[in-house]
């Protein structure tokens, strides 16, 4: 079943999450109309491959065409008219930068795998549901509400203004007319009567230059207490949601909403700082005793500039957080000398700093690295499907310098992947006689010169971002504090089904946390220890608890994949609850699991009944990634044989648990169907007798009988019909033994 048609049968809850991320960034009739050709392409390495992305770009516009060609047969006026449009939409917003789509692509498809992953959970997991709180989204709409009403008085105060101007000018006017009468003249009585209506209209202008400087300190302070308050906890949260989903969380969304609400507030404040420099020229040209702009406009002035710079300040933002194209589920993992990318935006977005904003990238003041590459770069509106003004540095690489490099013999495997380093960004903002300086920086990044490292490296990154929304602690491992078992357990699940398509449920949630801590761990508020979790070997064991997962994780990305997103996969199951699972089932009945005590390894377990009635339970010796290199994994539960005394080979396995038929679980998986026994003659051009890998296990009902290494045996079925012909099966036993647990 395809990724669509499992989001497809979700409940409506789930399917409101669903319609939230899709847009006209990525139309949702594309998802549905293509969406077999949409899972089968590589849209994460797109991502961070231009020419790659390049070829998506023109190969989803020729899968377009071909669904308008097919609806025009159809005659499906209002679909024709819906993909006429997607396509000229999608063709000029990504023609110019078609890896922002395979971004989009990417994370719409990585979101649908954790709403999928999400559902299956019997409960919401903590961090996710903090993430989701009903009191953030209220006070988002609060915010848009009083941006948008901050606006608008702005705009008013402009009427107001512009009135108190003209009725200035006029005052000018008049006065100026009596001052050139003779004087003579303005001892007459109509001139008398027009000298108090000019006092009347001086008492006017005073009182409607102190009700718009009362005005503008109303707006100014409705900024500030926005800013203060509701905005800046907006972006914090924003901050906090891009932590989360660097290490596998739900997208962090919001960011343009964020960059409308401060762009407006830069206008309304580049506005009111009109307004005061418009009473300023007023007040050249009249002023009095009591006059309230001289007394009063320095101060709002002040408090504007004031404004203005802490808003700038705020809105130089990492919107894409460090992370090589080659890892791009690695985000903030930098391999010395391998190129990384990163990417900036000004949130405040003004025409007139298009293509004048020069950012310097840097790294963080120790000596130790240097940033190699183009590491200046201007802002631009060009370069982003949404016309942000932004900056991407694609072709960063960090270099160790040779006086640290000497020293690094010196320090353990955790060491170097428990120091944190910061990507810097610096900038100058001159608009409007206005000179602010941005600065800001990434999340806490960790270095690697192996990419043996990167697993221990990651597991900084999900450690640090899970226990601290302080962006900038360098020195977090000194004393790493524990995390709350229960959201790292989430976080955990986040690792499936980001990297490997299908998240965690309850029951093999439970299995890591008895890993962790035991059995029968109420993990609810359970603090776990760094040491726990990454440096501590498990018990008996010569690997920690996060190598072992990462293990699995690598193991399912390179060779189980599809079976691990159809759920056939039970994985993490103890030897103890396979057997309660499979004792009062169909004999033949099996479960995969991964292994306990070899890493990147996956075992199968199958339940058997003696000729007494006894149940009984053979586990085969788990395969590791050398021999999955070598057949696939589906191929192996087809064609695996089992030996027993002198019977001829056969297949134990026959239901998955609980009771799927094995062909009808992993059929659509099998590379091709089983060789038959052929003659020499059949094999090709050569001669050769075709053969095919068949792993066969023999069981062992004497525990003296020596075990062979290998349960994977390289034997064609025309050259085993030939050994039983010439050999007696005791030699056939000695050549294909191999070691197999039998209980």
């Amino acid at each position: 079943m395809s990724q669509w048609s499992q989001v497809q049968q979700l409940e409506i809850k789930f399917l409101e999450q669903v319609d939230q991320f899709y847009d006209d960034n990525f139309p949702m009739e594309i998802r549905h109309l293509l969406a077999q050709w949409i899972e089968s392409q590589d849209w994460e390495a797109a991502s961070n491959n231009e020419a790659m992305a390049t070829i998506l770009l023109q190969n989803l516009l020729i899968q377009v065409d071909e669904q308008l060609d097919r609806v025009s047969q159809e005659k499906n006026l209002l679909l024709i008219h819906n993909l006429k449009r997607i396509r000229k939409l999608l063709q000029g917003k990504y023609q110019g930068n078609p890896m922002h789509i395979a971004v989009i692509i990417s994370n719409c498809l990585r979101e649908e795998r954790r709403i999928l992953a999400a559902a299956s959970m019997p409960v919401q997991g903590p961090l996710e549901k903090s993430l989701q709180n009903s009191v953030v989204s209220e006070r988002q709409r609060n915010v848009e509400h009083k941006v948008s009403a901050i606006k608008n008085s702005a705009q008013m105060t402009d009427q107001d203004v512009k009135y108190l101007e003209d009725l200035q000018e006029e005052f000018d006017f008049r006065y100026k007319t009596i001052q050139s009468l003779e004087q003579s003249d303005k001892n007459s009585a109509l001139i008398k009567q027009e000298m108090l209506a000019l006092q009347a209209m001086l008492n006017t202008l005073d009182y409607k230059r102190k009700e718009v400087l009362s005005k503008i300190g109303r707006v100014i302070h409705e900024i500030d207490m926005l800013m203060s308050n509701m905005l800046t906890e907006e972006l914090l949260d924003w901050k906090r949601r891009q932590q989360i989903a660097c290490i596998g969380g739900p997208l962090h969304g919001g960011l343009d909403q964020l960059q409308n609400c401060f762009t407006l507030l830069a206008e309304s404040l580049f506005q009111v700082r009109r307004q005061l420099e418009k009473l300023d020229e007023l007040l050249t040209r009249l002023t009095y005793d009591g006059d309230p702009i001289p007394v009063q406009r320095p101060q709002l002035l002040e408090k504007v500039n004031f404004l203005l710079y802490n808003l700038f300040r705020n809105s130089f933002v990492v919107e894409r957080q460090p992370c090589m194209p080659t890892h791009p589920q690695r985000p903030m993992v930098l391999k010395t000398l391998i190129q990384f990318t990163v990417k900036l935006r000004l949130l405040i977005k003004l025409p007139e700093l298009n293509y004048q904003i020069r950012v310097k990238a840097t790294i963080d003041n120790n000596r130790r690295f240097v940033l190699c590459g183009t590491h200046v770069k201007a802002m631009n509106m060009d370069e982003s499907a949404n016309g942000s003004l932004s900056v991407e540095f694609r072709h960063l690489q960090p270099k160790e310098m040779k006086s640290s490099a000497g020293s690094k013999g010196n320090e353990g495997p955790h060491m170097v992947t428990e120091e944190l380093h910061s990507i810097s960004f610096e900038t100058q903002v001159c608009l409007y006689g206005l000179t602010i300086n941005l600065e800001t920086s990434s999340l806490p990044v960790v270095m690697i010169s192996n990419v043996s490292q990167l697993p221990n490296a990651w597991a900084s990154i999900i450690w640090y971002n899970l226990s601290t929304n302080d962006p900038q602690n360098l020195s977090f491992f000194n004393n790493p504090p524990a995390a709350t078992l229960s959201q790292l357990l989430e976080v955990l699940s986040w690792q499936f089904s980001s990297y490997v398509g299908r998240g965690l449920n309850s029951e093999q949630l439970n299995m890591l946390a008895e890993k962790l801590m035991g059995q029968q761990v109420s993990y609810n508020d359970y603090q776990l220890s760094w040491a726990k979790f990454c440096k501590e070997h498990l018990p008996g064991k010569s690997f920690t608890f996060w190598v072992w997962l990462e293990a699995i994780l690598d193991l399912i990305k390179k060779h189980i994949l599809p079976l691990w997103i159809d759920g056939y996969v039970m994985g993490f199951v103890s030897k103890e609850k396979e057997r309660i699972l499979l004792k009062d089932k169909t004999p033949g009945t099996f479960l995969l699991r991964f292994s306990e005590s070899n890493l990147g390894g996956i075992t199968f377990t199958w339940v058997d009944q003696l000729e007494n009635g006894d149940v009984t339970f053979h586990s085969v010796e788990p395969y590791n990634k050398g021999r999955l290199s070598a057949l696939p994994f589906a191929d192996i539960l087809r064609d695996y044989k089992v030996i027993m005394a002198d019977n001829v080979p056969e297949n134990p396995l026959k239901y998955l648990y609980p009771d799927i038929p094995k062909d009808k679980a992993f059929g659509k998986h099998y590379s091709c169907q089983p060789n038959e026994v052929s003659k020499p003659s059949d094999g090709g051009g050569k001669g050769y007798v075709p053969s095919v890998f068949i792993p066969v296990s023999k069981i062992l009902n004497d525990s003296t009988d020596p075990h062979s290494p290998s349960d994977l045996l390289p034997m064609s079925p025309s050259v085993y019909a030939v050994l039983r012909e010439h050999l007696s099966p005791t030699v056939i036993e000695t050549a294909v033994r191999c070691k197999f647990l039998h209980s």
